[in-house]
């Protein structure tokens, strides 16, 4: 999981640089097409940004994250997949970076609970605690 943290450090910032972007834009835009289409213009501006950042800048959320899970990710459609879904969830600004971390911190809390589950299986069970002293005894030699 910090190896996804880690990789994923360029799109929290990217996240951050747009949501200062909208901000900086808001009385700009404000101005240039009134209060009734700022909402829609500075989503568009935001979508822009994503986008660049996504395909021009390589910027990538999923990669990071199959990478974790043993997922080798192709060139070509998966990878453009993956820049569009990066531009919406960067576009969002910071709103969208904490919806990928809420959804990381869901997927770690699942595997602990699963691995709970499991160890209290193992030691009600001799012969799997059996199978599971014999592999430690072979990792260790």
């Amino acid at each position: 999981m910090d190896s996804v943290m880690i990789a994923l450090i360029p799109v929290i910032v990217a996240c951050v640089a747009i949501q200062q972007l909208l901000e900086v834009a808001d009385p700009v835009i404000s101005r240039i097409v009134g209060e009734k289409d700022k909402k829609l213009a500075l989503g568009l501006l935001s979508m822009l940004a994503g986008l660049v950042l996504a395909f021009v800048g390589g910027l990538r959320i999923l990669r990071p994250i199959w990478s974790a899970n043993g997922l080798d990710i192709p060139m070509g459609a998966a990878d453009s997949g993956d820049a569009l879904v990066t531009a919406l969830i960067v576009s969002a600004g910071t709103e969208g970076f904490n919806s990928v971390l809420k959804f990381l911190g869901y997927a770690k809390e699942s595997k602990k609970s699963d691995a709970a589950a499991l160890s209290a299986w193992v030691s009600r069970d001799p012969e799997a605690k059996d199978v599971l002293s014999r592999m430690d005894r072979r990792k260790s030699s």
